[in-house]
């Protein structure tokens, strides 16, 4: 149809999936390695690779939320490894893979409200003049939410581990691992099935 011109059509690529993934493989690497006795380690390479990952766009004057979130947060968790002792330190050796995985949820369910964090690695990749079209922003906030529940159901699932140590190889590896692969797959795919399906 006449009205559908180049222009306007958001190109296939709305989302920059391999730098979303870049920025949840700290919060991945604290999940995999993390556990009551060793998630000062995983902090500290959790942090290492926040830094390491986000340090190109910090220095650009780009960061992105879920990037300083991360190496605030590990920052903190390194920090409290060394001031506090052993027995102040119970509450973070049980909780540490439930508190990460709701700080990611909490991240993205909030930059709802204001900027949907995959957005920021949409932007990348799209022209200017299409960031305010209803397709680039349904799409990331379709995007963002899928993020921040699968986080949130993973944090439910490490706190339901803590509980049921008899299923905690399902609620700790299995389920996580399969939400993780499906928001990736889902990311993938989505942009390009509601780009066309907007504009048919």
């Amino acid at each position: 149809m006449e009205h559908r011109t180049t222009t306007q059509e958001p190109p296939r690529k709305t989302v920059g999936t391999g730098s979303v993934f870049y920025s949840f493989a700290p919060w991945i690497i604290f999940q995999v390695v993390a556990s009551p006795s060793t998630w000062e380690y995983a902090a500290l390479a959790a942090l290492a690779a926040s830094v390491v990952l986000a340090g190109r766009d910090i220095v650009q004057g780009h960061p992105n939320v879920l990037d300083l979130t991360g190496i605030a947060f590990f920052a903190v968790l390194c920090v409290l490894a060394l001031v506090l002792d052993r027995q102040a330190l119970l509450w973070v050796e049980t909780y540490a893979q439930v508190i990460a995985n709701l700080a990611v949820a909490v991240v993205a369910l909030g930059s709802l409200f204001f900027d949907p964090f995959t957005a920021q690695y949409a932007r990348r990749t799209t022209p200017q003049h299409l960031w305010d079209s209803p397709i680039f922003k349904h799409v990331n906030v379709v995007l963002t939410a899928v993020w921040g529940v699968a986080f949130l159901v993973i944090a439910v699932l490490t706190w339901l581990a803590i509980r049921l140590p008899g299923a905690s190889d399902w609620l700790n590896w299995v389920i996580p691992i399969l939400l993780l692969v499906g928001a990736v797959k889902f990311t993938q795919r989505y942009p390009e099935w509601y780009r066309d399906k907007a504009l048919s």
